[in-house]
This record gives C-alpha cells, structure tokens and sequence, in this order.
C-alpha cells in the first residue's frame, strides 16, 4: 500500500502492544487490565484465538512499529444457503495514529480478507457510546440494518 501501511498476523510477542491499544481510549480503559506483567487471560484468549483457523487476529504496522489491531471471526452460518459471514471486532489504533487514516486501511484489509474467504457479508457492532466510530464505519459503507442486543454473564 502506498500508504506504508502493512499488515499481518499478530505474534505472542505483539500482545503486550495490543492490550495496550484496547485499554487506550475512554471505553477501553474501563474493562482492560493494561498492567505488567499482563494478566494471564490474555494470554489465554490469544491462544485461543490463534489456534482456531475461523479466528485471526491481525496487526497494522509502519516499520518495527505496530498501529492497529483488529480481530476477524469467520462464521458459517445456515442462512443465505449456507453462507460464510466476517465479524470484526477490537478495532483500535495507536493514540499517535488516530485520523490519519489506519482505521480506514484496517477495515478495508477486513473486507479484502473476507472475501479471500469466500464471505457473502462482512459485519461488526459499535459501542452506542462511540458516536464518532458508528459515522465512521458508516462512511465505509457499513448501514446499521439490525438492532443488536448484547446480554453480559
């Protein structure tokens, strides 16, 4: 990309960095647990993660630094006759890249895969309480077509 903006899957050796990323901003800060040495759960969740082929958890970086995170889950689903759908989730970038356009390439990176993987729909929810991030992937073509519910254990 033009943009010096590369991107692959995340490493054991990235979490710490990526935690990082998700306790960085108003939200985040309220349910991660940014500390050393990381909490164990993490590691745990990353494993999981990176040992199921329907989960990938990917990093956007310019040279040895890394700017983003997002996490896609490949789904297959019943409906739309057996149809394989993308979710993305725990999109973040760097406090020192934000609006210089890395979320925009993450997402898009998102897309690009999802069809690599044969997906027919590409779908992701938005905290009610990030009004900015709903306008955003609202310009990358994203509608708000259902009402998502969420029940917390």
């Amino acid at each position: 990309m033009g943009s010096g903006i590369d991107f692959r899957i995340a490493t054991e050796q990235d979490l710490d960095k990526i935690v990082e990323m998700l306790a960085d901003d108003v939200l985040g800060s309220k349910r991660e647990r940014y500390e050393q040495p990381l909490p164990d759960s993490y590691t745990k969740a990353f494993q999981a993660i990176i040992s199921d082929p329907n989960n990938e958890l990917v990093v956007a970086y310019q040279g040895d630094e890394i700017i983003g995170v997002e996490q896609i889950t490949f789904t297959p689903y019943l409906t739309h006759q057996g149809g394989w759908r993308a979710t993305i989730e725990g999109v973040r970038t760097t406090s020192s890249s934000r609006s210089k356009g890395i979320g925009t390439e993450l997402i898009r990176w998102a897309i690009k895969r999802a069809k690599e993987r044969g997906c027919h729909l590409v779908q992701l929810t938005t905290d009610k309480e990030r009004p900015d991030a709903l306008r955003f992937y609202e310009k990358l073509g994203f509608k708000a077509t259902h009402e998502g519910l969420k029940l917390k254990l």
